[in-house]
């Protein structure tokens, strides 16, 4: 097996990003948790604050044999609008901001490519953050495959099953 990669993305919820992602092939671990902040060991309460400048994201270990980090980008960029500045929908806040952790220099640039290739695809601005990883921390374990683990949940049923549900259809060939 060929050594596995990291990526780490924040599209507003990141139960919503986390649903998805959990289907891709090749991904083989998704964390839902918190970085680009100053407080140390953030909890969930801690970043709805807004005051500790994380934003929720989801780091996901893949091998890049099987999903290439330009696919995770493409399906990063399905999932949320990245046009949305510290927001997704009625999410509104810093930590809802959409951003990209890169974890290499490759993956600074690769995102800076795909997002040129990307702007003319939006009436306004791409306002994703690129940013160099930091602290990652996971989230508490509740939030970890909130949306399989709560299906019925109201968010869950009216927000997140129709994005995964337009996920499966545009990424089928890429899913488990």
């Amino acid at each position: 097996m060929s050594k596995s990669q990291v990526a780490t993305f924040g599209g507003g919820c990141f139960w919503c990003i986390d649903a998805a992602f959990r289907k891709v092939k090749g991904i083989h671990k998704v964390i839902s948790g918190y970085s680009g902040g100053e407080t140390l060991d953030p909890t969930y309460k801690d970043i709805c604050t807004g005051t500790t400048k994380h934003a929720e994201v989801v780091q996901l270990e893949f091998d890049a044999k099987e999903v290439s980090f330009d696919t995770l980008l493409s399906m990063f960029f399905a999932l949320h609008d990245p046009t949305q500045l510290n927001r997704q929908g009625n999410d509104i806040g810093t930590q809802y901001r959409s951003v990209i952790f890169y974890h290499s220099d490759e993956q600074r640039k690769q995102a800076e490519q795909v997002i040129n290739a990307l702007k003319d695809s939006f009436a306004d601005p791409i306002v994703t953050e690129l940013s160099a990883i930091g602290e990652f921390y996971s989230a508490e374990q509740y939030h970890q495959d909130y949306f399989n683990e709560n299906p019925n949940q109201g968010y869950c049923s009216i927000m997140i099953a129709p994005k995964v549900a337009k996920f499966e259809q545009q990424f089928a060939h890429y899913l488990e």
